[in-house]
């Protein structure tokens, strides 16, 4: 008979159940307290007459009389039957649960079962887990609010709808009545099962006071260390109780509390009950029921025992007891966490120096990590509810981090070397368990069939077992026998039992210890998550989030901090079927929580980082050769044996000063940056990612994410851009730094596995676009922006004078101090320093942005053409009769420059020069960044330089324009010179407007060359017009006219498909006779530069690709050129160092 009750199957389906109805009623408490998540009908305006009138008659809702308070209710019955109908069914949940616990422990007491931990140690925790997991079913219940509410409301709804109540809703309504006041209920319906639950309890006196010790004894016993008896180090961990010895404390004491409280007549009765409970009492304030809802338990009992005659007693212990918590409980406690870091750690390091006694000692791990569990698990409750006394620091840790990193630590080397311990019981149990357990069998005198089956199961399957099993990677699943023996004690437990357990408890102990050995083969994970799973923490976010605070403030902390985001991973094993609801809810708090704590660590790191490398690139500054003046001067001073001059300023340290030491004591700012790093990256080593949910994190992703953040900040404020005042830092000054960043970064290689390659990759490759990832200006747009506002700007003026002879723009001297000079931003070093920083994506940028004003100028001079267009047509037809050319050159007219130079106004002819020659400066500047893209891509890579400049110069001026163009493009990009320049034309063409025809558009831009032809004269009365041999160019920049009129020409023509050589030898043609005629005007027309413009001829020829100097011979005569050139070369002063 006793094998058909199935207890065992019951208590395991009834445990499972009631921890998901649990897990369910916590979830709606949370729910309806909550406003942003209340249930809408409890919130609406419309639906509080109906809630209070159904709150004010709950049970007995009268549904006529009360019509027009449920209105609302009648209006949206539907919608209110849908919206509670999950509610009502989940309260359903619980009259189920409550009738099949009743059920079975009815059952269980009328076979006056036999329950003792240490023997028959799954049965009776699973007895006790059922009386714990129902009673706090109950409780949880009872707290919720508007339960009534919910249940009133659906059927209201159900009996408008159908025209009757639910069948369920009378024996529901009476079960919220009845459990008003839980506590009393419950103790009326245990009264009955008061015994076996009393002789369940007393069994744990010999396991509960052994593992409630102060941290002194636990110290003097060295518990858990290996390293106190090195002889008996390679011997098995084994007990007669081994699964007590991991037993979670605060299960237990869930136990004893409820467990007493339900049948607290032992209390008065049993003297061994009261030591029990009092020891319990004393071991803390909260109770843990589920999630975050806890137990008072001094209060609960006191008021409980208070409605009870003949308790004054143990009110009065319960009081004492209180008052012993509140003294003793947080330093208790507190040491205990102190004793188990250090014991942890001891553990770790040996086990992980020798892994392979993971199989011997692998019951130390489990009980490592069941102890610290307990104490986090204390802590935390307590902080959330903590209480008001004189001493709060014992319920603040600043040091949980470390204890939490050792718990990850030991559940990693478990994990990591799971072979090692399956191997070594599998051994154990097919060559030692499986004979002990039958000879252990062929000692018992009586064993009836069954347990006889159920014995020999156990041995044949044990005997089974072969380590060619874990080299083959075979899954081992051993549940069954785990399931028989929970079965065999139930059989075995009952009265008058055919093998009563309790006669044999040598069978019991050595089918415990098999049970554990079972467990290390084919459950470590799970047994893993029993013992050190602290999922609790995600229902406790302040606190968690307080933990982490406090630890991240102490410096010795800092090298554990990862095991807080890593704890998160535990989060997702505490969800449950029956509330799915939760699982997300939770899943978006674990990964908040992780995130955050991530993002800490890394700014953290990041921070200590970037300090770091910023006193690096400080020494480094130190090292420029802009620093050395004073060192030569003193030198000098030295070699002439002359005193210094005294200037009042004291003597500047060299660099390396900071690195002599008289004391290594001494402890530099530095020395503190490198410590703080090495602590923040040891935290990395914990894990190189975990899994929270269905998410992997990668630590260091989140690292280098700051870095990639803070130091595109950085690159960018080392520019030293103001707008406002226009300054920068010269390229040349940060590509010093960056490198000296960039060095200094790649140290942290040394410290932790992260590429710091792709992160500068990265984020020098977003310096190179206009925005970087996050929408923020770069260096490129920095760059871009001054040196077309603040150098071409005022090359345009002539301020800054293009120098070819240097390749570089020179500021001239003026009244106005300049606020930079030019030189220090536009020679080739500083040139090549922007390409390195901005690369050919920034010089596409920059080329672009360059291409845009070169546009708005071509415009205007359209603009001017279309004006003059009558005038142009009959001075290129007239211009070889001069003295017609000059009536039609007076009447050639145009709006007035904006700009002023020279105190003066520009008209006419004098405003398309102007504006040419700004195009030449920006096309000049241009070919000078080119110039430097081609330099430093050539010691990038040159084997991509090559083949670039061959497929350039195959090109034919007979191939096809559309791939002339393409080829242009390709090497325009690399930093090539080209015929015609690719981008111009590109600019040019996107000017093209559908008003207009290509005849036309050709027309205008061979009249533009006409105008500037002919506008050439006027550049002789300028006085800026003189040329420089020293700079290779004229003051006023017009030598730029050359690239300009060569440039343009060519993009214009090649847009209107025409032949760029015919266009240019007429506009030559026109020029050297506009020229000439200068020279038989000169005694009308002052010139003191004609000599100088004359130049300009020569350097049309010069840089065309498409006219030749024997073009230019046959229109104008070489000796006036020759003679120029002596003119201009004899006033110039030859010094010689």
């Amino acid at each position: 008979m006793d094998y058909q009750q199935k207890l065992a199957e019951k208590l395991i389906i009834l445990n499972e159940r009631g921890n998901g109805v649990l897990i369910r009623m916590n979830y709606i408490k949370k729910t309806c307290a909550d406003p942003k998540t209340r249930p809408s009908l409890l919130t609406e305006k419309s639906m509080e007459p109906a809630v209070k009138y159904i709150n004010k008659k709950f049970p007995n809702i009268d549904f006529r009389g009360g019509i027009q308070n449920l209105t609302n209710i009648q209006r949206q019955k539907s919608e209110v039957m849908a919206a509670t109908s999950t509610y009502y069914d989940s309260f359903l949940d619980v009259i189920e649960f409550r009738d099949h616990v009743y059920e079975l422990l009815n059952t269980i007491d009328a076979c006056q079962c036999f329950f003792d931990i240490s023997i028959n140690f799954d049965f009776t925790k699973n007895y006790l887990d059922l009386i714990t997991t129902y009673t706090s079913v109950i409780i949880t219940l009872s707290r919720i609010d508007d339960k009534k509410a919910l249940v009133g409301m659906f059927n209201c709804a159900h009996e408008m709808t159908n025209g009757s109540s639910d069948p369920s809703y009378p024996r529901l309504s009476q079960m919220f009545v009845e459990y008003e006041h839980p506590w009393k209920k419950l103790t009326e319906e245990f009264g009955p099962h008061t015994r076996s639950v009393t002789a369940a309890l007393l069994s744990l006196k010999m396991v509960y006071p052994r593992r409630n010790l102060p941290a002194e004894q636990w110290r003097s016993a060295q518990l858990l260390s290996l390293l106190s008896a090195p002889a008996t180090m390679l011997e098995p961990a084994c007990c007669d109780t081994m699964a007590c010895e991991y037993l979670s404390m605060e299960v237990m004491e869930r136990w004893i509390i409820i467990g007493f409280l339900l049948c607290h007549t032992s209390l008065n009765t049993n003297q061994a009950s009261q030591e029990l409970w009092k020891m319990a009492l004393r071991s803390g304030l909260f109770l843990n029921l589920t999630r975050d809802e806890v137990l008072n338990i001094h209060k609960v009992s006191e008021d409980l025992l208070d409605s009870f005659k003949g308790y004054s007693k143990r009110i009065a212990d319960i009081k004492e007891c209180r008052e012993h918590v509140l003294v003793n409980c947080g330093a208790m406690h507190r040491e205990r966490r102190q004793f188990l870091r250090g014991a942890l750690k001891e553990l770790y390091k040996v086990l992980e120096d020798e892994p392979g006694l993971l199989g011997p000692k692998a019951l130390f791990v489990f009980m490592a990590l069941s102890f610290s569990r307990d104490e986090v698990l204390w802590l935390v409750r307590h902080s959330e509810n903590m209480p008001k006394i004189k001493m709060p620091e014992d319920y603040i840790d600043n040091q949980m981090a470390e204890l939490l990193f050792h718990m990850e630590k030991l559940r990693a080397l478990m994990k990591k070397y799971n072979h090692v311990v399956q191997r070594y019981h599998v051994q154990y149990l097919a060559q030692f368990d499986a004979l002990l357990l039958n000879d252990t069998i062929q000692n018992i005198y009586v064993c009836p069939e069954e347990e006889s089956v159920l014995m020999s199961s156990f041995v044949s399957t044990l005997s089974a077992l072969s380590i060619k099993q874990v080299e083959n990677k075979e899954e081992f699943d051993l549940r069954a026998i785990r399931l028989d023996w929970l079965r065999l004690q139930a059989y075995t437990s009952v009265n008058k039992a055919n093998l009563p357990l309790k006669d044999y408890t040598d069978l019991a102990k050595v089918m415990n210890m098999i049970q554990f050995h079972t467990r290390m083969v084919d459950s470590v994970d799970e047994l893993l998550q029993e013992t050190s799973e602290v999922s609790i923490l995600s229902f406790y976010p302040r606190v968690f989030e307080k933990m982490f605070c406090q630890s991240s403030e102490e410096m010795t902390m800092k090298r554990y901090l990862m095991a807080f985001p890593s704890v998160c991973s535990h989060f997702s094993y505490c969800g449950n079927p029956l509330c799915p609801e939760e699982i997300e809810v939770m899943e978006k708090r674990s990964l908040r929580l992780c995130v955050t704590f991530l993002e800490q660590i890394a700014k953290l790191t990041s921070t200590v980082v970037l300090e770091i490398c910023a006193e690096q690139c400080n020494l480094n500054d130190q090292l420029q050769p802009k620093h050395c003046a004073e060192s030569i001067s003193a030198a000098r001073y030295r070699k002439q044996k002359k005193p210094m001059p005294k200037k009042g300023e004291v003597q500047k340290e060299k660099p390396g000063a900071e690195s002599l030491r008289k004391d290594r004591a001494v402890i530099t700012n530095m020395d503190k940056m490198h410590l703080m790093l090495t602590e923040l990256c040891s935290c990395y080593s914990l894990c190189s990612d975990f899994i929270i949910f269905d998410h992997i994190v990668v630590p260091t992703e989140f690292l280098l994410s700051h870095l990639e953040i803070r130091l595109s900040e950085i690159i960018v404020r080392m520019a030293n851009y103001n707008q406002t005042t226009q300054e920068i830092a010269r390229p040349s000054d940060l590509l010093a730094g960056l490198r000296a960043y960039t060095a200094s970064l790649h140290s942290l290689s040394g410290y932790i596995n992260v590429d710091v390659t792709r992160l500068v990759k990265n984020v020098l490759l977003q310096q190179t676009q206009p925005l970087d990832s996050h929408g923020a200006q770069t260096i490129t747009t920095l760059y871009t922006n001054w040196y077309l506002e603040s150098l071409l700007r005022q090359a345009s003026n002539a301020l800054i004078v293009h120098c070819p002879t240097m390749h570089c723009f020179v500021s001239q001297s003026s009244e106005n101090e300049p606020s930079f000079k030019a030189e220090e931003f536009s020679d080739i070093s500083e040139l090549q320093a922007l390409v390195e920083l901005i690369g050919p994506y920034g010089v596409k940028f920059l080329s672009e942005n360059l291409m845009w004003h070169i546009t708005s100028q071509v415009s205007e001079l359209k603009k001017l053409v279309i004006e003059n267009m009558d005038i142009l047509v009959q001075m290129k037809n007239n211009f070889d009769k001069p003295e017609e050319m000059v009536n039609l050159k007076k009447r050639l007219t145009g709006e007035k420059w904006r700009g002023n130079v020279g105190g003066r106004e520009l008209k006419g002819g004098e405003n398309v020069l102007k504006r040419m020659t700004i195009i030449g400066v920006i096309l000049s500047f241009r070919s000078m960044a080119q110039d430097c893209l081609k330099d430093i891509l050539l010691k990038h890579c040159p084997y991509l330089m090559g083949p670039i400049e061959c497929l350039r110069n195959f090109i034919s001026p007979e191939d096809e324009i559309k791939v002339t163009l393409s080829v242009f493009e390709l090497a325009s990009t690399a930093g090539f010179k080209c015929d015609i320049d690719p981008g111009l034309v590109t600019a040019i063409s996107s000017m093209q407007t559908d008003n207009m025809s290509v005849d036309e558009e050709h027309k205008i831009s061979c009249l533009l060359l006409v105008y500037v032809a002919v506008s050439l004269p006027t550049l002789a009365m300028d006085p800026n017009s003189y040329y420089s041999r020293e700079h290779g160019g004229h003051n006023n920049n017009i030598h730029c006219l050359a690239t300009a009129i060569n440039q343009l020409a060519a993009a214009m023509f090649t847009v209107q498909n025409k032949n760029i050589e015919q266009q240019l030898k007429e506009f030559l043609l026109l020029a050297s006779s506009t020229l000439l005629q200068l020279g038989q005007n000169m005694e009308k027309i002052e010139s003191k530069n004609r000599e100088s413009v004359y130049l300009l001829l020569h350097m049309i020829v010069e840089e065309s690709s498409f006219l030749s100097q024997d073009m230019l011979e046959s229109c104008f005569p070489y000796v006036l050129l020759r003679n120029a050139y002596r003119e201009v070369y004899r006033s110039f002063i030859i010094t010689l160092g």
